[in-house]
């Protein structure tokens, strides 16, 4: 009997023991779990408060063009449009000459070639031929020297030497327009800007009064111009500068491939 109420007492024991634990358990994890709750509710919000003026802020920021629209127009569309219209003429002849430019590069090595085995095999006529139809001032200046063969060498040279005159004055025309376009950008900045100040020294004598608001107009207007005309004259300085590099490796290649064009000319009178 002893045995069974001891046994008894021990099970009841274990039993309470074990309830409390779960108890506790259940008590300290519900706590975690509302503060986890309460932790992530707050990281929640701030999630989407984040998310949302990232939002507003990318639907609110304008875009290059309208910077450059809103800018333009600051900066008073009289001068600017002025401005514009010597950058826009500006790369109207320069995209005209790199276009004509790069038509007149030819591969004077393979038109050399080409020319020398024409005039092994079907004389000058034949060369003259090749000569007609192939494109670029290289092969113009051989034609020339190819209608003077009859003349005698010497004529030939000097054919050659007046004909490669010419066809470097039609490659370096357009150029003094490029020139004068880039001196015209910043001058007409530079004449925004004293417009612009008289504009704001204009202001300040009506006002009365020097204030930031009465000066910022025409301060604007003096700055924006001159910007503008220096990003027109920098746009077409590269280009002017990328128009005389070819227009300077196609007058090299017409003075070499004319010297060996009358070394080519030469060792075909021997043979003929």
């Amino acid at each position: 009997m002893k045995k069974l109420i001891a046994l008894l007492t021990v099970a009841g024991f274990l039993t309470f023991g074990i309830s409390n634990s779960l108890l506790a358990q259940e008590e300290n994890a519900q706590p975690v779990e509302e503060q986890t709750e309460q932790v992530a509710a707050p990281a929640a919000v701030e999630e989407t408060v984040a998310t949302t003026t990232m939002e507003t802020e990318e639907a609110a920021a304008p875009t290059f063009h309208e910077v450059l629209k809103k800018q333009f127009i600051d900066g008073g569309w009289g001068f600017m449009s002025v401005v514009l219209l010597v950058l826009v003429l500006g790369l109207a002849v320069s995209i005209e000459r790199i276009i004509y430019l790069t038509l007149s590069t030819t591969n004077t090595k393979k038109l050399l070639a080409q020319l020398e085995e024409t005039l092994n095999k079907g004389g000058i006529e034949k060369a003259k031929d090749l000569c007609r139809d192939t494109r670029g001032p290289v092969a113009s200046i051989f034609y020339q020297g190819l209608m003077r063969y009859n003349d005698g060498l010497d004529e030939v040279e000097k054919s050659l030497v007046s004909y490669g005159s010419v066809m470097t004055g039609n490659l370096e025309s357009g150029a003094s327009w490029i020139s004068l376009f880039i001196a015209l950008g910043p001058m007409l900045g530079f004449m925004g800007t004293v417009i612009g100040m008289i504009a704001a020294f204009d202001a300040i004598a009506a006002a009365g009064d020097i204030s930031p608001t009465v000066v910022a107009g025409g301060m604007k207007v003096a700055l924006l111009t001159t910007v503008f005309g220096l990003i027109t004259a920098v746009i077409l300085q590269i280009c002017y500068n990328f128009i005389l590099n070819k227009i300077e490796g196609i007058v090299n290649d017409m003075e070499d491939s004319s010297i060996t064009f009358m070394d080519m000319l030469h060792a075909y009178s021997k043979k003929n």
